[in-house]
């Protein structure tokens, strides 16, 4: 493996269903697509005594934007990883995108955001973002066409020839979202992307996603986050995730329209869903 695929590697109307049941709430707030990631049974064991998954049973359809919610160490994270094919399963079934995770991420159709950007240090910004597609071939005209295209939707685009340590730290968030974005991906996932950041540029970065998000019309977006209110704000619906061995508890639908805009945050409806997920992560 090169050195820059290393880096890159590295209320009333409230519908909550019981995940252990396998039945799943019908998603209010965009159209039901084709089924993209499906999970019947999955479960992910490290050695003989580890179970850090069990039994999730799970639909994702096209265009959803599910967040998952949960204590540290509950499988999340897990979870994505097999979903993006770093980690097999090693019971029960996942089917991406029509066929095995390892086979989705050979079609570059899955995309993953870290909680560190891992930028290149020594590439430029427009270099980072077009490294995906450098590294499939991508002839050079595309690859700075399409760079400047997610630079623009970012907000970065007068930034492209400077280095991440000129940007601070919600510049370069953004530039990772970039870079996954570039190689239009039907799939995104990203794993606590704005946990290190302060709450003003959080804020700031979850409504320029949804703007995204709402741009690339049939994009899936899967997010890990510890924060109800984030997930509450950004989904349409939310997953919640029990102590090890990590299962399905509970996904609850979150039926407000998009666009969602800070006067959602501060809405009776958002404290009453804020209220359900919270109780929902105490059973």
């Amino acid at each position: 493996m090169s050195t820059a695929e290393e880096w890159i590697g590295g209320c009333s109307g409230i519908a909550v269903t019981e995940g252990n049941s396998g039945s799943e709430a019908e998603n209010r707030n965009v159209e039901a697509g084709p089924a993209l990631v499906r999970m019947e049974r999955l479960g992910k064991r490290y050695g003989k005594q580890i179970v850090a998954v069990q039994d999730v049973n799970l639909t994702i359809r096209e265009g959803e934007f599910l967040c998952f919610v949960g204590p540290s160490g509950c499988g999340k994270s897990t979870i994505f990883k097999m979903i993006a094919g770093l980690s097999g399963p090693t019971s029960g079934t996942l089917e991406v995108l029509g066929t095995s995770a390892k086979e989705a991420l050979k079609q570059s159709d899955i995309a993953f955001v870290f909680q560190e950007h891992t930028l290149l240090p020594w590439n430029t910004v427009i270099d980072n973002v077009m490294l995906p597609l450098a590294l499939k071939g991508t002839p050079k005209k595309e690859r700075r066409r399409e760079a400047e295209r997610v630079l623009e939707m970012v907000g970065l685009k007068d930034y492209m020839n400077v280095l991440p340590r000129q940007l601070s730290g919600g510049m370069k968030m953004r530039v990772s979202i970039a870079r996954a974005l570039v190689s239009r991906p039907k799939l995104l996932l990203m794993d606590e992307p704005f946990g290190a950041l302060d709450e003003i540029t959080r804020q700031s970065l979850q409504t320029e996603l949804l703007t995204i998000w709402r741009k690339e019309s049939k994009m899936t977006v899967l997010f890990v986050t510890h924060n109800v209110f984030e997930a509450v704000f950004l989904s349409t619906r939310v997953v919640v995730m029990t102590p090890r061995p990590g299962k399905v508890s509970g996904i609850i639908d979150i039926p407000v329209p998009f666009p969602r805009t800070g006067e959602f945050r501060t809405s009776n409806e958002f404290g009453e869903l804020v209220r359900t997920v919270s109780e929902s992560l105490q059973h």
